[in-house]
């Protein structure tokens, strides 16, 4: 029999098709049984022999029940006699349509009527027949009948099961895009709100500042040694700790405030409604809180601290969000210059935030500097006492302004060292300073002393371009001296004189500069290996007046003596001091008396 003869042709009509029809389930019910086994023989015959049975209403129900997999029918059809004692058809298809388990499997009601009747068909759809058959049954009209319904029920299985996906799809996808919308505000290790959150939250708080006439505060919290653990333990323990300090401020925070992770390592509390004075004292007990904290793993322990920096927001503050985390920000950083395990409230006066805001312009304008020669040398003269001439130049570096005029390092030489640059200026001033020695070989054996910063004796650069230079030009090293700040050499003693003993090795020597600023170098004088003390400005400033200043000036004279150093006067302004200097003895002097820093080589002029 073809597919037209069966009832038309079938979606998705094939082998395949109806093979996969042949599979499903079929319930057939009527009370004569030898309906049932003429419905059985012929659903057979063409394949369809996956068929159960029930001779009554209340056994079918039955069936419907047995045959039942996650939440829904395995019967995919039903072939429903009309007339049955007990349960007729009518209410046994009422009863499967009022459960949504069953309301979609298809029913032919079959009946005795031979031929069509209103009343019948109306009182089967009514109750929610899908067709209706009349006896005897016909195997050319049952089976198109069959399989039209047994299509019609793959379909709305497929369909409700492509709903059933696309619902947990739908979930799946409201699930990651509720977890999306948590990451855009929150930090994913910690919980805590992020950056964005909190500067979102920042620009209201400062609006509700204004409104209400309200102060409120950011603290900026910095974990001291954090970078320890995680160098030691790894980024897992690492990471142990910040939830665990994640979970302490909020623990203690509450809903007083918002906290957040801004970086790696560093948290801010936002507290509102809340006095300068009031979020200091919040900072406290932030810092001791985390003071008191102790991280333990394995068999270690790690102290970790925190530095906190404060930023007040003022009903009267014209500023963003923005602003107000860089204030608090800049604050935490001072308070980790000043020594850490500390509070800090921000101040735009503070030193450090001066050198930061100098170095935006500072640091392209020295970069440029090095890379256009746009530094220069200046050369004062040091007299020797008693040659009465002067022997050495000091070099001093100056960089040539935009129109010309040379700018003092003061203004570019703490943010060099603020920022890393120093060490190239250093370089630029040995090389440059051993060049100028070459080109002024008429000059004899004039000597410079070069003054290095307190990181060029930890510079590796230093030595291979001095003994580079010294090849190249044919100078001597014992014309150079370099000048070293007593401080510098105090706070770092062992490298830096391990560094000198390698240029004295070249033959150059060595001078303490602004020796007597710091009387704990008295105690490194025996080993440290300098040939020259220049006696720190400030006492000889005020010599002539001050009899303290005096008798400090002898005792280091006599010092340096008993050492086997000589010694250098600084600020040397009027011929009263530099006649004292020779009464006490001085071996060299120099200051504006003598001969002011010039880009020439000048001979020191005094009376």
């Amino acid at each position: 029999m073809s597919q037209t003869q069966m009832g038309g042709s079938l979606p998705g009509s094939g082998s395949t098709h109806l093979d996969t029809l042949r599979q499903m389930r079929i319930l057939a019910v009527d009370d004569v049984a030898d309906n049932l086994d003429l419905v059985c023989a012929m659903l057979a015959k063409s394949g369809f022999s996956n068929v159960v049975t029930a001779n009554n209403g209340r056994a079918a129900l039955e069936q419907l029940r047995q045959y039942h997999d996650d939440d829904s029918s395995t019967i995919d059809i039903v072939l429903l006699d009309i007339m049955m004692p007990e349960m007729d058809g009518y209410e046994f298809c009422r009863i499967m349509r009022n459960h949504d388990e069953w309301s979609d499997i298809p029913v032919i009601m079959v009946t005795a009527n031979a031929s069509w009747e209103e009343k019948v068909a109306r009182e089967s759809f009514q109750a929610g027949a899908t067709d209706i058959m009349f006896k005897p049954i016909r195997r050319v009209d049952l089976l198109p009948r069959v399989i039209s319904a047994l299509s019609l029920k793959r379909e709305r299985d497929l369909r409700k099961r492509r709903e059933h996906e696309l619902e947990i799809e739908l979930a799946e996808r409201r699930i990651v895009e509720a977890r999306l919308q948590h990451l855009v505000g929150h930090d994913d290790l910690t919980g805590l709100c992020n950056r964005r959150r909190l500067e979102q939250q920042l620009e209201v708080v400062v609006l509700r500042a204004r409104k209400n006439q309200c102060s409120s505060a950011l603290l900026y919290i910095d974990l001291d040694r954090f970078k320890v653990v995680n160098d030691a333990e790894g980024h897992m323990v690492g990471d142990r700790v910040l939830v665990e300090v994640s979970n302490m401020l909020r623990s203690k925070i509450g809903t007083r405030g918002l906290v957040a992770r801004v970086s790696a390592d560093e948290f801010a509390v936002l507290l509102e409604n809340i006095p300068e004075i009031g979020a200091l004292e919040q900072a406290e007990d932030l810092r001791r809180m985390m003071d008191d904290f102790q991280f333990k793993t394995l068999n270690r322990t790690y102290h970790i601290g925190t530095s906190l920096g404060v930023a007040s927001i003022q009903p009267g503050d014209v500023v963003s969000a923005s602003e107000i985390l860089a204030r608090a920000d800049q604050a935490c950083y001072v308070a980790k210059t000043h020594g850490r395990n500390q509070v800090h409230l921000f101040n735009k006066e503070d030193t450090e935030m001066v050198t930061l805001r100098s170095a935006i312009y500072w640091v392209p304008t020295i970069r440029d500097a090095l890379a256009n020669n746009k530094f220069k040398l200046v050369f004062q003269p040091v007299l020797d006492l008693r040659q009465r001439r002067a022997t050495h130049y000091e070099a001093l570096i100056r960089m040539v302004g935009e129109d010309g005029h040379l700018i003092t390092p003061n203004n570019f030489i703490p943010v060099a060292e603020h920022m890393g640059l120093i060490h190239d200026i250093d370089l630029w001033v040995v090389a440059h300073a051993i060049d100028i020695l070459h080109q002024q070989s008429d000059m004899g054996e004039i000597s410079l002393n070069i003054n290095l910063s307190s990181h060029a004796f930890q510079d590796a650069a230093l030595l291979p371009l001095l003994k580079r230079k010294l090849e190249e030009t044919g100078i001597t090293a014992h014309r150079l001296t370099f000048e070293i700040t007593e401080t510098a050499a105090v706070a770092n003693f062992a490298q830096t004189r391990e560094m000198i003993m390698q240029l004295r090795e070249l033959g150059c020597r060595f001078a303490l500069d602004d020796f007597g600023s710091g009387f704990s170098s008295f105690s490194y004088l025996k080993e440290f290996p300098v040939d020259i003390l220049k006696i720190d400005g400030a006492f000889i400033t005020n010599l002539v007046n001050d009899p303290v200043d005096q008798s400090l000036v002898r005792s280091m004279i006599d010092i340096a003596r008993t050492l086997g150093k000589q010694t250098v006067a600084e600020f040397v302004e009027s011929k009263e001091v530099l006649d004292l200097l020779l009464q006490f003895g001085v071996d060299y002097a120099q200051g504006y008396y003598l001969g002011k820093p010039d880009p020439e080589f000048k001979p020191a002029q005094f009376d």
